[in-house]
């Protein structure tokens, strides 16, 4: 049975990725490590405590000949817009991990709100990319 381990982010900067993933949004370090025979490639991975069987993937944008000045201008627009990846994350306290987020510097870019799903909010890293916060109904996940 495929299972999966991993998601990936673009992001601008790994280090200041990594401080805002752990600093600020409590997820621990999974992998860090640099290959230098891969001209110092970083393989960074974050997750939530107590879900070890998965990590998020901060990928620097890499130069050529993984990808070209072109594209990697097209993906720094995308992220710009909130529109190069999203991860979804799951809460029994939306509310109370709102409040908790803002107050360690994470600007939201909508507020909790009651959906027909639940209750859902939605804030940026520093890359632009999209994060969702739901508590959902239970109605909804015994479906």
């Amino acid at each position: 049975m495929m299972r999966i381990a991993n998601a990936q982010l673009w992001v601008h900067d790994q280090d200041e990725a990594l401080a805002f993933y752990t600093g600020k949004l409590g997820m621990e370090v999974r992998s860090d490590v640099t290959l230098p025979e891969m001209g110092n490639f970083r393989w960074l991975t974050v997750g939530p405590p107590g879900q070890e069987d998965f990590a998020v993937v901060l990928m620097a944008i890499p130069g050529a000949p993984v990808m070209n000045e072109e594209t990697g201008k097209e993906v720094r627009n995308l992220m710009s817009k909130g529109f190069a990846g999203t991860v979804f994350l799951t809460t029994d306290d939306v509310r109370g991990d709102y409040e908790e987020l803002k107050g360690r510097g994470v600007e939201f870019t909508e507020e909790p709100e009651e959906r027909p799903y639940g209750i859902d909010c939605g804030f940026r890293d520093p890359s632009g990319n999209a994060l969702r916060l739901t508590q959902v109904n239970e109605a909804v996940v015994n479906q």
